[in-house]
């Protein structure tokens, strides 16, 4: 096994840097969810997942699945969004009984524009201060990581929108 060692005070900076960019940018996007769409990110996260889905709805199952969350989490997450008229319960199968959720048009309505609101913000606190280079540069260091670490990752998450 290889000898572990410490890091050198500018691996150090640029590790701290990087965490703490990383914190503002989470910070500034969840508070732009929240200024201009009124919903938290895990609401968004649902109502993004959902949009995606054919039909706009999905087993409760999938969805856990699909956003890597607890069965009671996604519950819980579900109850809350469908007393605000945002989600609703479907049927499907025979005779109606795999029981999904689905988006409620005002659901659908606050997907979009959620969606286009993100977008500006990815675009304003992340895409705009980037040289085409420096994105090249990101985009091909953040597959390496995500291909070290969990291989068959990148391919289920490559059209996510958040």
């Amino acid at each position: 096994m290889a000898e572990t060692r410490t890091l050198e005070p500018e691996e150090w900076e640029l590790w701290h840097t990087w965490m703490l960019a990383q914190r503002l940018l989470a910070r500034e996007f969840e508070r732009g969810l929240q200024r201009d769409c009124g919903i938290s990110k895990a609401e968004f996260s649902v109502l993004v997942t959902l949009w995606k889905a054919p039909g706009r709805e999905m087993r409760v199952g999938e969805l856990s699945e699909s956003l890597a969350w607890e069965k009671s989490r996604v519950s819980h997450q579900l109850t809350r969004m469908e007393n605000r008229g945002l989600v609703e319960p479907t049927q499907s199968g025979a005779g109606g009984r795999r029981t999904g959720i689905g988006l409620t048009a005002k659901g659908r309505e606050l997907a979009e524009s959620a969606i286009l609101g993100h977008a500006g913000n990815i675009r304003r606190y992340f895409l705009d201060s980037l040289t085409p280079e420096q994105a090249a540069v990101m985009r091909a260091w953040s597959e390496e990581v995500v291909d070290r670490i969990e291989p068959r990752r990148r391919e289920a998450t490559s059209d996510h929108v958040f």
